[in-house]
């Protein structure tokens, strides 16, 4: 990692207990104390984030389902999440205190211009605690702050977007699978 990228990853806000300065240490961090809704959430998990190149793909895949975005991944295909986990360059998970999988970002970049942020799934338990913000800003970090960060939306969560401070665009195109 560069001095450049190093410099920009120390600006993440500091919402953590301790910081990682460099690499792939884990972080273990206080979701914000208001959810989404601005209601306080007296009992906050302790969430640990990190880089996490080699996530199996069982635990991606039960993540995924947790937070229902399974419904729109190839889950019941297992060669093919596999080469997604593979190929991504910038795999973030969020933990619960018990190691349990509570939230996961996946994303491919160049590192330079661009980060296509792929997939970001939060188990539906966890949901509303601030963890997707963090997973969406980490991801940014480890890319460089210096790309643009990208996604498709859910359906079910193009209001939290806004919310969290990302602008829609309105000329984004795609060929389909075929």
């Amino acid at each position: 990692m560069s001095v450049e990228c190093r410099e920009r990853e120390a600006e993440l806000p500091e919402v953590c207990v301790s910081k990682p300065e460099l690499g792939n240490e884990e972080t273990k961090c206080q979701s914000n104390p208001l959810n989404s809704y601005g209601q306080t959430m007296p009992d906050m998990p302790d969430i640990t984030y990190r880089l996490e190149p080699s996530l199996s793909v069982n635990e991606f895949i039960d993540c995924l389902v947790r937070s229902t975005l399974a419904e729109r991944r190839p889950v019941d295909c297992p060669e093919t999440m596999a080469s997604m986990l593979k190929n991504a360059d910038v795999i973030v998970s969020a933990r619960s205190a018990g190691g349990l999988l509570v939230g996961v970002s996946r994303a491919i970049t160049d590192f330079s211009y661009c980060t296509y942020l792929s997939d970001l799934a939060v188990d539906q338990a966890f949901q509303g605690l601030g963890i997707g913000r963090e997973l969406i800003e980490r991801t940014h970090a480890a890319a460089g702050h210096g790309t643009m960060l990208l996604l498709f939306s859910a359906p079910a969560a193009e209001s939290y977007y806004p919310h969290i401070g990302m602008a829609p665009h309105r000329s984004a195109w795609f060929l389909p699978r075929r």
